[in-house]
């Protein structure tokens, strides 16, 4: 049994704390909240983001931050990626040269353009950091619904020890050297989850949805490939698998805040009826400058940007899909001479 700390208690974290419990290990919750850990301490649930799942004696809760890093052999990243600069700050005078730090938030920073691991890693030098990254939605995950991740890691040791803490019969942990494909692939999606969630409240069909999919993942490619992720990563559950789940699935809170937006609600309706974090909006900005950046083009990214930012309507962002350039689907492919 080995003792592991877990930064934040939303869905994904108590969710991820259930998956190290079942394994047999001491999993100390942190929460800045007084009242989330009054409540998990109280009732062993949290009832507002993950009801219905019983939390195990050996998952206990804190306030203080310390608690949950000294002395751990791994430390959780799970706050949302608005809260991982500040969490990182607030973590780094407590943790111990080369502990494991794993990030499982999906974002990127709009102000530096950085992924996660890289702001811990700038924030923490000292800590071996690590991401773990896949489709899994936390209310499956928290049920025991089979499920299927990727742990990334510079070096194979540090992912195979991940892996050894996550892994069990309901919960399968691939290896990756390819921290960067990880953290685009699930940065990205949620960007795209949006615009599908968006055709969805517009009543459009699996015709749509299909098209928002396969070209949206040629968007995360064609920008990861630039940036220097693996295709290999980008087209395997962190890319695809991740982007397909956040598109189409009830769980989905991007999916749900397009939809929202796609019935006439605004940015800000649609992310207080959702309740949690929407990680797609503030991603969004981030990945059409990425796109800027390193010369890209990202139609999707970009409609998705004015329908949130410029108050252009979710129908005519379609429209303008629609009716863009006449082009090959794949630019890459030789004809026949004529």
């Amino acid at each position: 049994m080995s003792k592991v700390g877990v930064l934040g208690a939303g869905s994904w974290g108590i969710a991820l704390a259930t998956v190290l419990a079942a394994n047999g290990h001491d999993v100390k919750v942190w929460s800045i909240m007084e009242d989330e850990v009054e409540m998990l301490r109280t009732h062993h649930e949290h009832q507002t983001k993950l009801p219905g799942v019983k939390l195990a004696d050996n998952i206990t809760y804190t306030t203080k931050i310390e608690e949950a890093i000294v002395g751990k052999e791994m430390v959780v990243f799970a706050v949302p990626s608005t809260f991982i600069r500040s969490t990182a700050k607030s973590a780094a005078p407590y943790v111990e040269q080369g502990q494991l730090l794993v990030n499982v938030a999906k974002g990127i920073e709009e102000s530096t353009l950085m992924p996660m691991v890289d702001i811990i890693e700038q924030e923490i030098p000292k800590a071996v950091v690590a991401v773990l990254s896949g489709p899994s939605h936390a209310e499956e995950v928290g049920r025991g619904l089979p499920t299927t991740v990727v742990a990334g890691a510079k070096k194979k040791s540090t992912a195979e020890k991940i892996q050894t803490y996550f892994m069990n019969q309901v919960f399968r942990v691939y290896t990756s050297p390819d921290v960067l494909g990880l953290e685009l692939g699930g940065s990205l999606k949620n960007v795209i989850a949006l615009a599908a969630g968006m055709a969805d409240g517009m009543g459009f069909g699996d015709n749509t949805k299909a098209a928002l999919i396969t070209r949206g993942i040629s968007e995360i490619t064609q920008l990861g490939l630039k940036m220097g992720a693996k295709a290999e990563t980008l087209s395997g559950l962190s890319g695809i698998g991740d982007l397909i789940v956040t598109c189409a699935s009830v769980h989905s809170r991007n999916r749900k805040a397009g939809m929202l937006i796609g019935q006439g609600k605004t940015r800000q309706e649609a992310m207080d009826e959702v309740k949690m974090v929407v990680e797609g909006v503030y991603s969004a900005k981030a990945a059409a400058l990425l796109g800027k950046k390193y010369g890209v083009e990202l139609p999707i990214t970009e409609e998705v940007n004015r329908v949130l930012f410029e108050d252009v309507p979710a129908k005519e962002g379609v429209q303008n899909l629609m009716m863009r350039e006449r082009k090959a689907e794949s630019e890459k492919l030789a004809w026949e001479q004529e």
